[in-house]
Parts: C-alpha cells; structure tokens; sequence
C-alpha cells in the first residue's frame, strides 16, 4: 500500500503545530546515532595510535595528567608548539575519565565530527531550500526539508577525509567542528527576525566557537570563517545590517575574554620560545613557505577533494552552477532562509581558496570543506528526486534533468569503474616498507583488493542501470549503499590490517620495554622515529636517524653515565652492523615486525668501540 505525502507529512508535524512530531525527532536521532556510529565510534579505540602525528597529541596531553602543567603541552621532554592547548585539555580530560588509551585519544575528534553532524541535520532540516522561494510557511515539518537533512548529515559522516581524520587524535577534526560549527551558527542567527534575543543566542554561539576554533588551531580559527562571512555578506549587499545586528565589537571582547588568558600564560612562561614557534614556524611559514617538505602543485585539492569526497564529489559542479550564483541582483532580493545553497558555496570556496594559495599542502587541511559540499549536494539532491509517491492531486513536474547533469551520472559511473580497477591491482602498486614484513603479500592474502573490486563494480552496474532509467533515487540510493558496503567490509578491515602490520609490533615491544626496563635505563631508537613507543612505554627516547649519529651519542653516555650498566636499543636488525656490535655484544629481548629490541652494556661502547 503506497503511503501517501499527507500521511507522510501528519507523521513529522504536530497537530496545529509547525514543530516536528515525536515521531519525526526519534526517526532523526535513530538516523545520527546509526550513521554516527558507522562512521567515528564503530571499532574507534581498536587500533593503535598512528605515528607519527596522533601519539605527539596523545602523549602531550597524558603528560599534563602526570605533571600537573595544564598551560604547556610537553612531548619526550621538549615543549611542543605546534598547536594551541584545547585538543590536549580534552584529550587528558577523557584519559581522566576513560583511562590512558586509543579510545580516550580520539574520543574528541569522534565527538566533534558528531556533534557537527548532528548541527549540519538541524541546519538543513529548517533551511534546506536552495530555490529562491519558500516552499511553504512550515519548513521544518515539510518531509523534503527531513530528507535533505537527512542526506546531507549522511555526505558529511560518510566520506573518507573525514572518518579517516575523526578516528585520529589530533587537532584537526576539532578546528573543523569550531570553525564550520561557528559557520552553521551565523547562518542560522542570520536567518533569525532582526536583533530577536534568538539571533542573538546564535550569534552568541558563533564567537564562543570561533573562540574554541583559535584554542584548537591559532588564528585560522577566525581568520578563514571572517573571510567566508565577510565575502558573502558583502556578495548579498547586507552587511551593514549583518555587522549591526551581530554585535561585532561585543562578540571580539566575549573572543578575546576567553582566549587571551591561556595565550598570555603561555607567553608569559614561555616568552619568544613559543612566539617564534607557534606564530611564526606553524603559521606563518605553513601558509608562506613550505613546512616540513610538505609542497604540493596547484591542483593538489582538486584531487584530494575528487578522492576524498567520493563518489559525491562527481555531483559537485552541477550542484554550483544550479545555484546561479552569478545573478547576484537575484540573490540580494531573496529572502535569508533561502541562502543556505549561496551560504555554503562562499564556504567551500573560501576553504578551497585559502589553502591552495597556502604554500604547503596536506589532505587534511580541506576538511572544514566537506560539510559544506555535503549541504551543495544534498540541497541539489533534494530539489532532483520525488522519494515518495502522492495520493494528492501531483504538482507540477520538474524539469528533466539537464545535460550537466546526465553527463554527471556517467562520470560517476566511469569513476566507480576506475576505482574498482585500481583496487584490484593496488597490491603491485605497493612497493618497499621498511616498518612492514611483505606488505604486498599482506594486502594480497587479505582478499580486500578484490573484495573492493566487486563492491564497486556491482555498485557501478547498479547505478548504470538506474541512470539509463532515468530513477535518480536510485542512482543516490546506490552509491549510498555502495560506500556503506565499501565501508564495513574493506575499510574497516583495512584499518585492522594495517595497524596489525605496522603498529601492533611497536605496541608488542613498547610491552616488553615496561617489564624489563632498568631505573634510569636509557633507550634509544635508531633508523626510525616513532613517537607511539614514548606514549606506550611513557618514558623518554632518544631518536637518531643514522647509526653514525647513535653511536657517537652512545659512546658518550657510556663515558659520562656507567650507571646503569646496560642501555635498551630499539631498531632494525641491520643497524646492528652499522654499530659495530657483534651477537655476543648484546641480549635480544624480543622481536616483532621489522623491529628487534636489544639491551647493551655500555661497556662495549666505553672500552670496544670508542
């Protein structure tokens, strides 16, 4: 029995009321929580920390339970600057409540991704119209309005940038959900009657996380989203009125009451030391040159976001020029509620624009973009496609769909097509890892390459078949459903695989160094560095790239310091050789991986090879 748009439409509004139903709020928070937990907290504290970056975070902010120094985050003995305090206070927060584990280190960055979603929900639920008409006085209870959201938080959980950088302890996914949070809230006050106490509740909102943005990652904080508000509101013609009813000179006050007192300690404590490094090395010089060989051609986004944000990034350029954003003289007379689409498309650009002038380069700096091409899509999505059939007297017909739009279709098919070949042949892509034994082999065994194989390739045949009908509901409902399969049984497992491979042997060794270790024991770690040895084993390492350096360092603790004996040496086998050290020179306490931990006396330095 087909169900008609009235029935649908009495389930997700009160009776006489234009808020939703009970009925409509369970269905919403059932949808978050099932594509939440698909996405940031299923198997989240599995695997092990990722080096090099996450246990930096990881153990920066174990060390502030231990030391009691909540204003200067510490890694391995030395101050580390690199990002601001608020990732570290959360993460030692959760150690406090969770214990000191993976779960309790991405605990912030699974919850912020969350709690983004479920505000980007709320947002397109009572503003996803990107025509310039209302669709009727009741926005919030119309089920157009619930499927747009509902698609759109499903864009924003389910891609690959953002479950890969919310299942990992860094900053990165937290600056998002301030900076794209506090973009959400301006749109929302601004959509809200002129100086009401509810504007100002949003607006309110919006400077306490552009606050919490600059607490997680500096001046991007609030630099990236004025640039976004300030263009857009300059595009519209409205900005008098925006700056008027924002309050702008008491929300930089209400900003800087809670940021300055964290900085000011800092420096204060700190002085030039944290100036030059955190100010001038981590922000200035990654926007102006390149940091840590990290460069890039100018395309590199393009590709990161085609990738990253597949298979929905096929559909983005329809989606931006469906929006005519070059009548302007039609979006100045458009009602506020109507801009999400032209909101969201100043969004996405300003993120895209600003970090491809910045010099260097990484996938993840365009992760506050991605919830923004989710609402362009979703709000062309919803516009296209008729979910549900209607006993009622049919509105007119939409027109059919453009050519943009049926060539869009097919590159999605042809890319789905490419990517299932790529995984197929992926394993001989693969090449030396010096951290993995037979990673090629690894991968193969696992069956995975191929598994993704199928997966896409039935998806791609799916989605033909559809596109040929003309059913674009199925086209939207196949690549759905193609990623969430393409999600529990390849990526997921892939995840399990890798860590398995390159992670679970430094965790094995990390295990054995806490029993065996000596008081004052020093341990060096030679050929590599890996900061998730200085979290497991929570004591101090001594890192050196090349054997030469090791044992000039080595050779001079063994003169200065003969107490203790020993030394623990973590490393490779060949660098063994390279030391100058012979098999009866040296107890092996274990072996995993690529790696091998041995204990030294310091005689054989001090008296055999100095």
């Amino acid at each position: 029995m087909k169900l008609s748009n009235h029935a649908f439409d009495r389930w997700f509004k009160n009776k006489g009321e234009g808020e939703p139903s009970v009925i409509a709020w369970t269905l919403s928070i059932l949808w978050l929580l099932l594509i939440g937990w698909l996405a940031f907290f299923w198997n989240l504290g599995t695997t092990g920390l990722v080096d090099e970056t996450e246990p930096l975070f990881a153990e920066a902010a174990r060390q502030m339970t231990v030391t009691g120094d909540w204003i200067t985050p510490f890694f391995d003995g030395e101050t580390r600057f690199d990002k601001p305090i608020l990732i570290y206070w959360l993460m030692a927060i959760a150690y406090k409540t969770l214990g000191v584990n993976s779960w309790a280190v991405r605990l912030p960055s699974a919850l912020s991704a969350f709690a983004l979603v479920c505000l980007g929900f709320y947002t397109l639920w009572y503003f996803g119209n990107s025509k310039n008409t209302d669709l009727q006085s009741e926005p919030s209870s119309n089920r157009r309005y619930w499927l747009c959201a509902g698609l759109g938080s499903a864009l924003m959980a389910l891609n690959a940038v953002t479950i890969i950088w919310a299942r990992i302890g860094s900053a990165d996914l937290l600056l998002t959900a301030c900076m794209d949070g506090a973009l959400l809230c301006f749109f929302i006050g601004y959509t809200q009657p002129r100086k009401s106490r509810l504007q100002a509740r949003w607006y309110l909102a919006f400077y306490i996380l552009i606050a919490l943005a600059i607490l997680t990652k500096g001046p991007v904080g609030i630099v990236l989203p004025g640039l976004i508000i300030g263009a857009f509101v300059l595009y519209v013609g409205n900005w008098r009125e925006v700056l008027q009813e924002m309050r702008l000179l008491w929300g930089s006050f209400l900003i800087l009451a809670l940021v300055l007192p964290w900085y000011v300690l800092v420096t204060w404590r700190n002085g030039w030391s944290f100036i030059n490094s955190f100010f001038g090395y981590h922000n200035l010089e990654r926007f102006t040159g390149v940091v840590n060989h990290h460069s890039a051609p100018w395309y590199f986004y393009f590709l990161v976001v085609l990738v990253g944000f597949a298979p929905w990034s096929i559909y983005l350029p329809v989606a931006i020029t469906r929006l005519k954003f070059w009548q302007r003289s039609h979006w100045r007379s458009s009602n506020r509620s109507t801009q999400l689409g032209l909101f969201a498309l100043f969004w996405f650009m300003g993120v895209f624009g600003f970090f491809t002038i910045a010099v260097t380069k990484l996938p993840h700096y365009v992760l506050p973009l991605m919830p923004a091409g989710s609402i362009l899509v979703a709000l062309m999505w919803s516009d296209l496609i008729e979910t549900l059939p209607s006993s009622s007297p049919p509105p007119p017909l939409p027109p059919s769909p453009t050519p943009p739009l049926l060539w869009s279709g097919w590159i999605n098919v042809l890319f789905l097509l490419t990517l299932a070949g790529a995984l197929f042949f992926s394993p001989h892509f693969i090449g030396y890892d010096p951290a993995i034994v037979n990673p090629r082999q690894l991968i193969e065994q696992s069956g995975l390459p191929v598994l993704g194989c199928i997966i896409w390739l039935v998806t791609t045949v799916a989605i033909a078949v559809f596109l040929w009908n003309r059913q674009w509901s199925g086209v939207l409902s196949i690549n759905l459903l193609g990623f969430l399969a393409f999600l529990t049984f390849v990526f997921m497992p892939a995840g399990l695989l890798i860590d398995h491979g390159r992670q679970l042997p430094l965790r094995e060794l990390s295990a054995i160094i806490t029993q065996v270790e000596q008081p004052r024991e020093p341990l060096i770690m030679i050929g590599f560095k890996k900061p998730s040895v200085v979290f497991y084993t929570q004591r101090p390492v001594e890192y050196f790239s090349l054997s030469k350096d090791a044992l000039e360092e080595i050779t001079k603790i063994a003169v200065t310091q003969p107490l203790p004996p020993t030394l623990l040496i973590l490393s490779q086998p060949e660098k063994w050789e390279q030391l100058g050290l012979q098999s009866n020179q040296y107890q092996t306490l274990g072996k995993a991986g690529t790696y091998q931990l041995i204990r030294v006396s310091k005689s054989a330095f001090s008296f055999g090879n100095s």
